[in-house]
């Protein structure tokens, strides 16, 4: 039972759980209509302590869809905060109002303390460099959408692989489905971090391969999901303009790829997916934004006691 329960980090469900909110999802993506009522009178809070576009407005969305209300802020320079109140005052004020709190903070680990005070359940929006749940269960719809499933596939993950929670976060959760192949596609500034492959992936029995050629393994996979390369993350300027171009996506690249290879990005890009990609059939990272709708969606549902 999800029932009033806590989503800090992806860990917190079992995968029975995200089976269960993956077909939940699906079922409202084939009949939304049957779910407009499921959660009116209910009250979602989006308490966004930094600047989002999708992720709260999906929030919100998503409550919306299901007939319940929403309340909140998305700039914390129009609350008491700046007054000086604690964020455990604040999530005491707050559950007093709402049914589920919906928190983004720049801090790492203040949804959890916000969890610890909250009377009613937190889901995090992503606290820092730590952990966004929902945008996992973004990518987790979507690739059962389009590739039918969860098991067997190759994973080429690109880009920022050392600061990239939503990388983390995704091989985490495929971990548990069997017969995945991760690819980590990085320059060595921005490899993926140690403990996930000894921590991780290694005892999971999970077969990986680290690169830094994109065009050498892009023929290889049935997902390709890009990050951006930040010019911030290297000491050596040098370095970034010698590299930068080898992790943007382009038609070219595209060329090599298989057929049925779909491209996922957690968004926002900035020049690491050129815009003619766009328009190929592969580019599923617009899809991938309706999904997570739909994904929050399910999650509001079940977290909220509105469907069982």
């Amino acid at each position: 039972m999800l029932t009033g329960r806590h989503l800090i980090q992806p860990d917190d469900l079992t995968v029975a759980e995200i089976e269960e909110i993956c077909s939940l999802a699906e079922q409202i993506i084939v009949d939304p209509k049957s779910f407009q009522d499921v959660c009116r009178g209910k009250i979602l809070a989006t308490l966004f302590f930094e600047p989002s576009t999708r992720t709260r407005l999906s929030f919100e969305a998503a409550m919306l869809r299901l007939g319940g209300s929403v309340e909140g802020f998305s700039d914390a320079d129009n609350t008491s905060s700046v007054k000086g109140e604690t964020l455990a005052d604040t999530i005491r004020v707050v559950s007093s109002y709402a049914d589920v709190i919906a928190m983004r903070t720049p801090k790492e680990g203040a949804a959890l303390l916000a969890s610890k005070y909250s009377a009613c359940p937190i889901i995090n929006a992503g606290d820092g460099g730590h952990y966004h749940p929902t945008q996992t269960l973004t990518d987790l719809v979507t690739i059962r959408q389009l590739l039918g499933g969860l098991e067997n596939h190759t994973v080429g993950f690109c880009g920022d692989l050392k600061f990239g929670r939503t990388v983390h976060s995704l091989a985490e959760a495929l971990r548990h489905f069997k017969g995945n192949r991760f690819i980590f596609i990085s320059p060595k500034e921005l490899s993926v971090p140690d403990y996930l492959i000894t921590n991780v992936l290694e005892p999971a029995g999970i077969k990986y391969d680290i690169v830094e050629s994109l065009d050498a393994v892009i023929d290889q996979l049935d997902i390709l999901y890009m990050t951006r390369v930040q010019k911030e993350r290297f000491f050596n300027e040098q370095d970034y303009i010698r590299l930068k171009d080898s992790y943007i996506l382009d038609t070219e690249k595209m060329k090599l790829a298989r057929k049925n290879m779909i491209v996922l990005h957690p968004l926002p890009r900035v020049n690491e997916i050129t815009p003619e990609v766009d328009n190929d059939p592969r580019a599923a990272y617009f899809k991938q934004v309706k999904y997570g709708m739909y994904a929050r969606m399910a999650l509001i549902a079940k977290i909220t006691g509105a469907i069982d």
